[in-house]
C-alpha cells in the first residue's frame, strides 16, 4: 500500500509526500523549507527521513525551498537532466544531490518505482509520475496544458490521481490582475488545466482503475477550492462516476490517503 499526504498545493507552492513501507518521497519542494519540516512533523515525519524529493519541472512554485533544504539534509534530488541544468543556474546549493533520470523511464527508490512521462507545460522538460508499490499505484500529474494520449495511456492503470484544476475559466478571464498575454499563455497547450478540462481527464479515466481524484494548483485568484470541487463532481456524476474527489490546500495538509 501507499499513502499520500500533500503538503500544500497552489500558486504559492506545491509538495506532496508518498510513502510506503520502506521509502518517504516528496514531489517538488515548493515550500519553504521551514514549511516542509514543520509540516512534515505534524504528520509524524522527518526531513531526515525522507529518502528523496521527485521534481516534475523548475518553476520556483515547484522548488522553492531546494536550497535551504540542500543546505541542511543531504537528501537525492530526482530529476531529468534540462530540468537539473536549470536549478544548477539559479543556485549551486542542491549540485551534489541531483540524481537524474531520462523522461519517459522508470527507476526505483527502496520500494517504490517511479515511472515518469512527458507533460506538456511552459518548462524546460516538465513530467509527471506514476508511482507503483505492489497492486498501488498513484499518479501525479499538475501543470500542464492538456493530456496527451501519452498521458492517458501513463494514467491509465492508477486508482488515486493528484491532477491540476488550476483554475476556473470564467473567473480567469474576468481577472483584471493578468494582461491578456498571461491569460493566453494560461489557457494554452502548454499552460493549465481549468476545472472542467480536469474533469474530463478524469471521466477519460473511467472503467479502469481510478477510485480517488485529489484537485491541486488552484490559483489563489481565479479559482476556488468548492467551485473546483462542484464542477469535478457534477461531471463525474453526470458521468455515472463512483470517485471520491477531494481538494488539496494552500494552507492545510490534507488527510492521508490510502492507495490500494
Amino acid at each position: 500500500m501507499l499513502h499520500l499526504t500533500v503538503l500544500g498545493s497552489g500558486s504559492a507552492g506545491n509538495c506532496a509526500v508518498v510513502e510506503s513501507d520502506e521509502c518517504k518521497l516528496l514531489i517538488d519542494g515548493g515550500l519553504s523549507a521551514r514549511q516542509i519540516t514543520t509540516r512534515l512533523e505534524t504528520v509524524g515525519m522527518r526531513m531526515d527521513g525522507i529518502d528523496g524529493i521527485l521534481l516534475t519541472h523548475e518553476h520556483i512554485d515547484h522548488v522553492g525551498g531546494l536550497d535551504v533544504l540542500c543546505k541542511k539534509f543531504d537528501v537525492p534530488i530526482f530529476c531529468n537532466a534540462l530540468t537539473a541544468e536549470a536549478l544548477r543556474r539559479s543556485g549551486e546549493a542542491c549540485r551534489k544531490n541531483f540524481h537524474l533520470f531520462q523522461t519517459g523511464g522508470e527507476f526505483s527508490v527502496k520500494d517504490i518505482t517511479v515511472q515518469t512521462f512527458p507533460i506538456p507545460h511552459d518548462a524546460v522538460d516538465p513530467v509527471g509520475f506514476v508511482l507503483h508499490h505492489g497492486n498501488a499505484s498513484l499518479g501525479f500529474c499538475t501543470d500542464l496544458g492538456f493530456a496527451t494520449k501519452l498521458v492517458f495511456e501513463r494514467l491509465r492503470s492508477v486508482q488515486t490521481l493528484v491532477i491540476e484544476t488550476n483554475h476556473d475559466e470564467k473567473m480567469l478571464q474576468a481577472d483584471t490582475r493578468r494582461p491578456w498575454p498571461v491569460k493566453q499563455r494560461i489557457m494554452s497547450r502548454h499552460g493549465h488545466l481549468s476545472n472542467a478540462a480536469a474533469a474530463e481527464v478524469l471521466v477519460q479515466l473511467l472503467n479502469n482503475n481510478l477510485r480517488c481524484a485529489v484537485l491541486g494548483h488552484l490559483s489563489r485568484d481565479c479559482n476556488r477550492p468548492d467551485l473546483a470541487l462542484e464542477t469535478v463532481r457534477t461531471r463525474l456524476a453526470d458521468a455515472g462516476a463512483d470517485v471520491e474527489v477531494f481538494c488539496a490546500s494552500q494552507t492545510d495538509v490534507s488527510a492521508r490517503f490510502a492507495v490500494a
